[in-house]
């Protein structure tokens, strides 16, 4: 695929089925990718066509988003599988450096809340299939 005029420095944080999946397409778009996980064995989601880097830490920790350049992401996705990860890497990205672009999953929609407050955008699982079977249902009987 043909580079995009404006590439961005993407930090993709989780590399379960979601976190691969979009840091895949992202790096077939063209952008500049990192994807941090700490286990090794889920780089192993990654497609073959992934050009971007990956690391092996815990981005709870300091030192493994400073060896992801995070003070120079343009976005950062926050995908584990954990609420609690995710809020703590959503606070770091948006109030110590500033991410302008910083989005979290977040399996429990009480914490949306908090998620807000700082800023971030999210992605609900639970509510996106709650939506699509809403609609799902009223296309069959008819409302």
């Amino acid at each position: 695929m043909a580079k995009k005029k404006n590439n961005l420095y993407i930090i993709v944080v989780g590399c379960g089925r979601l976190g691969s999946k979009i840091a895949g397409n992202l790096s077939n778009l063209g952008h500049s990718v990192v994807v941090v996980d700490k286990h090794e064995t889920s780089f192993e989601h990654l497609t073959q066509e992934f050009t971007g880097f990956s690391i092996v830490g815990n981005a709870t920790e300091i030192e493994s988003l400073k060896k992801a350049k995070i003070d120079k992401a343009d976005m950062v996705l926050a995908f584990t599988n954990n609420d609690n990860i995710n809020y703590m890497v959503s606070q770091v990205a948006k109030e110590v450096y500033n991410i302008p672009h910083v989005v979290a999953r977040i399996y429990n929609p009480d914490n949306v809340p908090l998620f807000k407050q700082i800023n971030v955008k999210v992605i609900i699982p639970m509510l996106l299939a709650e939506n699509f079977f809403q609609r799902t249902f009223e296309d069959i009987i008819g409302e």
